[in-house]
């Protein structure tokens, strides 16, 4: 069990962008240092049965428009930026995921992590296009030559199934998800419960 308040994401999930716009300030108030884990948001949903809010809401009357309001909420309350809609959503993130790993051995994962959300959600492009990403984590300043190719490294795919199945394991079924030691928390929504149960502690 990890002493830091857990961070599960996947770069494909727009809640999961914003909620890593809301943690610093939460950093900040409350002292803790949140410890980022990448996962597969595809594999939960395949080990868990779920899908995507793009499936599920389809034809839900009212409750896509609500989830707008609450994001709007969510976007005062923390006072962070909204997403740009990506046009090539649903993206896939496997390599985006893997490379994410990577980069936790290479030493440049925070670096990483605010390049790919940024490319994914702030200046959207097709990050599942091998070229297009290699040409977005190069103009952030990254070796992507590099960090691409140890994507592909064994101990590197094992990591992130790891990651993801350990995930399941402890009851998540989708990104973001949150854990202040055995208690899981999941959604955005749910930040300021996180932030209130860290504060106690």
């Amino acid at each position: 069990m990890s002493p830091n308040p857990q961070f599960l994401f996947d770069f494909g999930s727009p809640n999961a962008f914003l909620s890593h716009e809301a943690i610093p300030a939460i950093e900040k108030r409350t002292g803790a240092k949140f410890e980022y884990v990448p996962v597969l948001l595809g594999g939960i949903f395949k080990a868990t049965n779920n899908r995507s809010p793009a499936e599920t809401l389809a034809g839900v009357k009212n409750k896509r428009e609500f989830l707008a309001i609450e994001t709007e909420r969510f976007i005062k309350r923390f006072g962070v930026k909204p997403y740009t809609w990506n046009p090539h959503f649903p993206v896939n993130t496997l390599n985006l995921m893997r490379a994410a790993v990577a980069a936790q051995f290479e030493g440049v994962f925070e670096r990483y992590v605010e390049a790919a959300f940024h490319h994914m959600w702030v200046e959207p492009k097709k990050m599942d296009d091998p070229e297009v990403a290699a040409k977005a984590f190069t103009a952030s300043g990254l070796d992507a030559a590099k960090l691409l190719a140890r994507s592909q490294d064994v101990n590197v795919k094992a990591k992130l199934i790891e990651n993801t199945q350990s995930a399941v394991e402890r009851g998540a079924f989708g990104a973001p998800t949150f854990f202040v030691g055995n208690e899981m928390f999941f959604g955005k929504e749910q930040l300021r419960d996180v932030e209130e149960m860290i504060s106690r502690k």
